[in-house]
């Protein structure tokens, strides 16, 4: 029997994202943000038909997660295929001020266009896009300097478009996480379910903490400098590598929890997504 491939695209979604198309006619620049830890599969694959001739803004967030030295790489690759990276970890404000300042500068370009147009200077639109729990509503407030969007650590929490006003030169367009309807590279899709960029509903957390496993593994086999902290599940659990994630799995369920492997599943993913594990990319730059 073949694993199911993770898919998940709740009602809420399709509806934003319909939402969505219909207001980027009315929107002049688009803040796009990943995930630091997968900034390849935390990229919407639509992305660029919804910037089009837009300005574009790339905020990569949860840079506390990861190294400096990935940082510097990630910088590297992003600046040969000509995008300006904005590292943030929305959290707890840092990079924020750099977001703020390009975001109005992107709105001044905008009005002096208009301007020579024989136009009406007006508030500058933003939109933020990005996949579920990436840290948009995060952005907003930092942007903001109020806590004014619901935001939390897990996948779903808006659930619909909004205007908010930033200053009287800018209104910014909250909007609900975004999904594919299809994820056809399960490989992004595990490194989605593995930050928790994506639905519970859509996998299985034990299967989703052995691919962890084995991901880290095959990471340190590849040992690309900077990029994975050596065996950070042995530092962690004081247990050597097994031969697969599932035995990983099962004798650190047996040694911790009674065999509970469900919980044993949990407690590494989240010990990963808190950082207990150190500060760890899922991906290099190609």
């Amino acid at each position: 029997m073949s694993t199911p491939p993770i898919q998940w695209y709740p009602g809420h979604i399709a509806k934003a994202e319909k939402a969505l198309v219909e207001q980027l006619k009315r929107v002049d620049v688009v803040l796009e943000v990943r995930d630091c830890r997968i900034p390849l599969a935390s990229r919407h694959p639509q992305i660029a038909q919804w910037i089009g001739e837009k300005a574009h803004i790339l905020v990569m967030n949860r840079v506390d997660l990861i190294p400096v030295s990935a940082v510097d790489r990630w910088r590297e690759y992003l600046k040969a295929q000509e995008l300006t990276p904005y590292f943030t970890d929305a959290q707890h404000g840092k990079g924020i001020a750099a977001v703020a300042k390009v975001a109005q500068a992107s709105g001044t370009q905008v009005n002096q266009r208009r301007q020579k147009r024989g136009m009406r200077p007006r508030a500058v639109r933003a939109v933020v896009v990005g996949f579920p729990n990436v840290g948009k509503s995060a952005l907003i407030n930092r942007l903001l300097k109020r806590r004014v969007v619901p935001s939390a650590p897990r996948p779903g929490v808006t659930r619909q478009l909004r205007w908010i006003r930033l200053s009287d030169q800018l209104e910014i367009l909250d909007t609900p996480g975004v999904l594919p309807p299809l994820l056809e590279d399960q490989d992004a899709a595990y490194k989605l379910a593995i930050c928790d960029d994506i639905g519970t509903a859509a996998y299985d957390n034990q299967l989703v903490a052995a691919t962890f496993i084995e991901h880290l593994q095959r990471l340190q086999l590849q040992s690309i400098p900077g990029f994975c902290l050596q065996n950070p599940l042995q530092s962690r659990y004081q247990l050597e590598p097994q031969a697969t994630g599932e035995e990983y799995l099962e004798a650190l369920a047996n040694k911790q929890h009674q065999g509970d492997i469900e919980r044993t599943a949990h407690q590494i993913l989240t010990d990963f997504r808190k950082g207990r594990l150190g500060t760890l990319p899922l991906e290099a730059p190609p």
